[in-house]
């Protein structure tokens, strides 16, 4: 089929369906979506939430346990042994089904009424306060896979950290984006096999490096300046990072720095006809971000990896599955699960929520080791075969209208407003940031902020400034928040800091934050760039044009911009170079993006 422009019933904004979309679609026996990408990927995050933790008592076994649903949610919540052991069946919670209604007013009915797990918590004793955990130890307030002894952490294999996002196999380090491989590594960005380094951009394989943007397989450098071990190891003691103001003041020089320099037009590292950003070893994907490790024909895909295959529009996913379309956090040899969330070793699973190792049901919650049910009842094969397409062809004919008047027929996902999360509660606020007002508007639900009534017994300007000023009386403080809830962070007011915590601060001599550890991990989202792609033009305009002193550039329209100056002959010679590229870079940002070409022509 040729390509198709379509309209979003949802934001009214075009978007074209591609000649390889229809044959997905055709290949899963799906219809084309009526959402456009973007508005269908914010709905799918209307079903994750990462960070909003409440005290509840399990409905089971009445022990005191931390939850993803507030108190006051509709829900029955079980701890999550509790909900995956044996003692209480699912399916006396089905029903059979209504052909006088819409199926996901149904299927919200038996969502409210099935218990639900507070938090995933899998073989990883000590993890008790973090939302998802898998094979890890010792960690708190963290999303984490085989780590240890970890605060404010996401990512995997990571040993004795604090306060990093999309962190692999790093020991020992603090405030850290996107870093692989690291030892003793410290607010950095995009840092690979780095240690003893701190405020690195765009490095590989540097040790002992201070505020170094780009550079790759070196060794005592300073603000991109050699030195030699003896005089580097003397002037680093001039910046002693155990104070605060020292500290706030060479983040503030370090930016500055990164602006001094081409970014990279997307990182994609050993990839084959892809775009989007942060992509390892995958092909033919599009517009995906976070991928990779064996991902192949994908397209709107975020979080994915580890040998998936064919599939579409999905969030966390993969480990051995294919044929994924519309899910949330699918996966580990699943396939043909279309409309998931939380589905793992499925097939043929379609509408269903937080099923396990099942495989021919369609709108179940909760299930565990079944087959051929329809809302958490169970069929025999035959049955089941004979009663899917009655109900398949029933959402076509009797569809569901939220109150924003959108229509979801069969081939939709969940309607947002029958997820059990609020907006603000879920991790759309990190990529679509919305205010109360806005939200309501666009018709998602919304969570007033919980009274904590704090008594808080010092606050984050009163700190002393040096970490080597402060004993283990601050265990026992309750600190004020500097943003004060001032912000669009899910800022807690106030927080306390942990004995391992405080040793981490010492050991490693860095100052005590002043935020709360929902604001820095907001500060630690805005550097990453967003799940978003625009057409650009390279912006290395020939070494010639590149002098210091240029202020405005005819063709890119950047004013007041420090330009860089090459400092190695490129292909493209004197002349603007001609490549074109997608990136996650918008054109009113001031960095200069290079394409990959000219980038690797500086940096390599």
């Amino acid at each position: 089929m040729n390509a198709e422009t379509k309209i979003c019933q949802n934001c009214k904004h075009d978007f074209v369906v591609e000649p390889e979309d229809f044959d997905f679609y055709k290949k899963i026996g799906m219809p084309p979506p009526t959402f456009c990408p973007r508005c269908r990927w914010q709905r799918r995050l209307m079903f994750r939430n990462e960070r909003s933790l409440y005290f509840i008592n399990c409905g089971l076994c009445k022990k005191k346990t931390i939850s993803i649903y507030s108190p006051d949610s509709p829900f029955q919540i079980y701890d999550y042994n509790c909900w995956i052991s044996d003692n209480w069946d699912r399916l006396p919670y089905g029903r059979e089904y209504d052909f006088s209604r819409p199926f996901f007013e149904q299927f919200k009915e038996l969502s409210k009424e099935i218990p639900h797990y507070a938090t995933l918590i899998l073989q990883s004793p000590g993890c008790e306060t973090c939302a998802l955990s898998w094979n890890s130890k010792n960690c708190y307030l963290s999303l984490v896979n085989t780590s240890e002894d970890c605060f404010y952490v996401h990512g995997f294999k990571l040993r004795n950290s604090l306060d990093v996002y999309w962190g692999l196999k790093l020991d020992f380090s603090y405030e850290c984006v996107d870093c692989s491989d690291g030892n003793r590594v410290s607010f950095s960005q995009c840092a690979d096999n780095c240690s003893f380094s701190s405020f690195i951009y765009d490095g590989r394989n540097l040790q002992n490096c201070l505020g170094c943007v780009g550079l790759r397989n070196k060794q005592y450098y300073i603000f991109n300046k050699p030195y030699s071990k003896e005089d580097y190891i003397k002037k680093a003691k001039e910046y002693d990072f155990g104070s605060y103001k020292t500290l706030s003041k060479f983040k503030e020089e370090f930016e500055r720095m990164k602006m001094l320099y081409p970014r990279r037009f997307a990182h994609i590292i050993q990839s084959q006809n892809v775009t989007g950003n942060n992509i390892h070893e995958s092909k033919n994907c599009r517009f995906c971000f976070d991928t990779g490790y064996g991902v192949e024909n994908g397209k709107y895909l975020a979080i994915a990896g580890l040998n998936l295959k064919d599939s579409y529009d999905c969030y966390d996913v993969g480990t051995n599955s294919q044929l994924i379309y519309e899910g949330v956090d699918v996966g580990l040899d699943s396939s043909k699960v279309f409309f998931g969330s939380m589905v793992w070793t499925g097939l043929d699973v379609q509408y269903s929520k937080d099923c396990q190792n099942c495989s021919n049901v369609f709108g179940c919650v909760g299930l565990r080791n079944k087959k051929y049910c329809i809302l958490n009842k169970q069929y025999s094969e035959g049955e089941y075969k004979k009663l899917l397409p009655r109900v398949i062809e029933h959402m076509n004919l009797t569809p569901y209208i939220d109150k924003m008047g959108n229509v979801y027929k069969y081939g939709e996902f969940f309607p947002s407003e029958i997820s059990t999360f609020a907006y603000n509660e879920t991790i759309n606020q990190e990529s679509f940031p919305l205010s109360e007002a806005e939200a309501k508007s666009k018709g998602f639900n919304w969570k007033a902020p919980e009274l904590r009534n704090y008594s808080i017994t010092k606050k984050a300007e009163d700190l002393p400034d040096h970490i080597k000023n402060i004993d283990n009386s601050i265990l026992k403080e309750v600190i004020g928040c500097l943003h004060e809830q001032k912000c669009n962070e899910q800022c807690t007011q106030a927080f306390n800091i942990q004995s391992g915590e405080l040793e981490f601060y010492k050991r490693m001599n860095v100052a005590l934050p002043r935020l709360c550890p929902n604001c820095r991990h907001y500060q630690r989202i805005t550097l990453r760039n967003p799940y978003k792609l625009w057409h650009r033009k390279c912006q290395c305009e020939g070494s010639a044009a590149n002098g210091p002193s240029a202020v405005s550039s005819g063709r890119s329209n950047r004013k007041l911009q420090i330009a860089y100056r090459n400092t190695t002959p490129h292909f493209h010679g004197d002349s603007p170079c001609p490549n074109e590229f997608e990136t996650s870079y918008a054109p009113e940002r001031p960095e200069t993006v290079y394409c990959e070409q000219c980038y690797n022509a500086e940096v390599i």
